[in-house]
């Protein structure tokens, strides 16, 4: 669709392929990126025709995170074509999709993109894709995905993930719960693509209502925390030590902690 800068929208018998199409960052996520898959998904809701959703990244990279360029500077005065939006907004939107949402995930998904991974319904993974809450690095801490990392993974493993920051592999991923399957990197669209049509096929009422079951009793308190986590997000940029850490990651040299 030609309304889109940050996404590319494709269709193929019931299903709809959403890209992240900024290949050459890495797939970014900023108040852009969630405007357009808000307004992509408000259609996509809209479509009787759309049964089922598959969430992909250009190139070999699913999404390496926030884009920590706009955390550091005022957004831009440019007028989008889509309403720029938040995470809050974005995940929301699409736990209230009513249909599957498919993580087909090629490479890297990192810090906030290893949050909208989770926030898909199931996740088709390559085998030579990594994962990781890598926020800490910078000096940051991966608030607004806390929501969904702590309803797929124990809270151990996530505090190990956060605290560390350390990357794990497809097969470990696999392990703890992050994701469904993990493939072949040449097999991987085929794979995506053969579940996608095998949901399809099943009663699109059905599954609007056991999702919308699924996600309301087992969430009950999810908007609610995911407004308290942007309050708290909005804190930790707040601090020294992150505006350091996103300033030595853009010179790409070491960072120097205040600690304050």
């Amino acid at each position: 669709m030609s309304e889109y800068q940050t996404i590319l929208v494709t269709t193929e018998a019931a299903v709809t392929t959403v890209t992240l199409n900024r290949p050459e960052k890495k797939n970014p996520i900023g108040p852009l990126v969630c405007g357009e898959l808000v307004h992509a998904l408000t259609t996509i809701k809209a479509d009787n025709n759309a049964r089922v959703v598959v969430l992909t990244g250009a190139g070999n990279v699913f999404s390496a995170g926030g884009d920590l360029s706009l955390m550091s500077k005022a957004p831009s005065s440019d007028s989008p074509t889509i309403a720029p939006a938040s995470l809050v907004e974005l995940f929301t939107s699409m736990h209230n999709l009513g249909k599957p949402i498919i993580a087909s995930v090629p490479g890297p998904a990192l810090a906030g993109g290893l949050g909208l991974m989770v926030a898909c319904d199931l996740v088709v993974a390559s085998d030579a894709a990594v994962f990781g809450t890598t926020e800490i690095a910078v000096g940051l801490w991966p608030m607004m995905i806390t929501a969904e990392i702590t309803r797929s993974v124990g809270r151990k493993k996530t505090l190990e993930m956060m605290l560390t920051g350390a990357k794990m592999t497809a097969a470990e991923a696999l392990a703890c719960g992050l994701v469904n399957q993990v493939v072949p990197s040449l097999v991987l669209q085929q794979t995506t693509m053969e579940l996608a049509q095998r949901i399809a096929s099943r009663s699109p009422a059905a599954m609007a209502l056991g999702l919308r079951a699924f996600y309301r009793s087992q969430d009950m308190e999810y908007e609610p925390q995911l407004r308290f986590l942007e309050s708290e997000l909005g804190r930790v940029l707040a601090l020294e030590d992150a505006a350091e850490g996103i300033t030595a990651f853009l010179q790409k040299r070491p960072a120097v902690w205040k600690g304050r």
